[in-house]
């Protein structure tokens, strides 16, 4: 079942509640959905640099507030999750721009291009400039920067992506394919990269 979790927690049902203004059942998503948020903050922050401050709790704990203050109509868990994502790179993005502006130079957000090398070597790329990047693709192909961002910012699967825009796995997967490779050649340009 799409909505239930490992727990046997239908998770859209509480969802549909909350969007109907049930307080109890807000507070309750956050219990059951909070564990994996931080899984999926935890693997995100891994790619980070080095030395970075923002702990997955915090990075939770942001996404959180900022859900709350989100009137939407909840249909499902994997709009939710798909939501969280987009908040998570929003908090993301602010940070480093904050650094920047701050002019700590060297310190900035970094994310990995390639995910079956996150465990044997470090590609990293700086997140402003993926944040550029999925804005570009976006005006000329707003589904593949969607599927990218899900899968950079919020961790989803090939699945969860697919059912959050409503398309099949195998359009995911031939998206994503096409997304990482422009994104690459878009970061390997732009001189950003290290160890691309």
């Amino acid at each position: 079942m799409d909505g239930v979790n490992h727990a046997g927690v239908d998770v859209s049902a509480l969802l549909q509640a909350w969007s109907q203004g049930d307080v109890e059942a807000r507070d309750r998503v956050m219990e059951v959905v909070y564990q994996e948020l931080r899984r999926r903050a935890a693997a995100y922050l891994r790619r980070e640099r080095a030395g970075h401050t923002l702990q997955p709790t915090a990075l939770v704990h942001e996404t959180y507030l900022r859900l709350v203050d989100q009137n939407a109509a909840w249909q499902n868990r994997a709009q939710f999750f798909g939501v969280a994502s987009q908040i998570m790179r929003r908090i993301l993005v602010d940070r480093a721009r904050a650094r920047k502006t701050a002019k700590r130079s060297g310190q900035w957000a970094r994310v990995t291009l390639d995910e079956s090398l996150v465990e044997h070597q470090s590609r990293e790329i700086d997140v402003l400039d993926l944040d550029a990047a999925l804005t570009d693709l976006a005006t000329f192909d707003a589904r593949k920067s969607q599927v990218a961002e899900l899968k950079f910012f919020g961790g989803l699967t090939l699945e969860e992506t697919g059912h959050v825009l409503g398309l099949s796995v195998a359009t995911v997967e031939r998206e994503w394919k096409v997304a990482r490779a422009w994104l690459y050649a878009r970061l390997k340009d732009k001189g950003s990269r290290r160890g691309i």
